[in-house]
């Protein structure tokens, strides 16, 4: 899955919470997602100062974060995990147990959650 795929199914699959993503559209998505928020950051600073007000970033971090999170929910899918561990994040050594299992290999295979995405590439 090439950076406009990853992209394209982040949106398509918006509020889909079902199947499985691999490391490359999760990761192309995080890319993704950085990239926005270093470019509404320097919105924000050419037109509001660098004091604090930020609504074009706060904007874009709100329309992002459920896509964000279905995107990370179907990469623990990949790995024949719930979505429940995304909860993980709330501690700081849930989010570094969240990033291994981000780079983990999927389940070769269909698992529980449904057929490898792999296979179809």
């Amino acid at each position: 899955m090439n950076f406009g795929e990853a992209i394209a199914s982040g949106f398509r699959n918006y509020v889909g919470f079902q199947g499985r993503a691999p490391r490359s559209e999760y990761w192309f998505w995080v890319l993704f997602v950085i990239l926005v928020s270093i470019a509404t950051g320097i919105i924000d600073a050419v037109l509001f100062g660098t004091g604090g007000v930020s609504p074009t970033n706060a904007l874009a971090s709100l329309a992002l974060f459920l896509p964000g999170l279905a995107v990370g929910i179907r990469r623990l899918h990949d790995i024949d995990r719930t979505g429940w561990w995304m909860l993980l994040v709330i501690t700081v050594i849930g989010a570094l147990v969240l990033l291994v299992f981000a780079c983990q290999r999927g389940t070769p295979g269909p698992n529980r959650f449904g057929p490898d995405p792999l296979e179809r590439m």
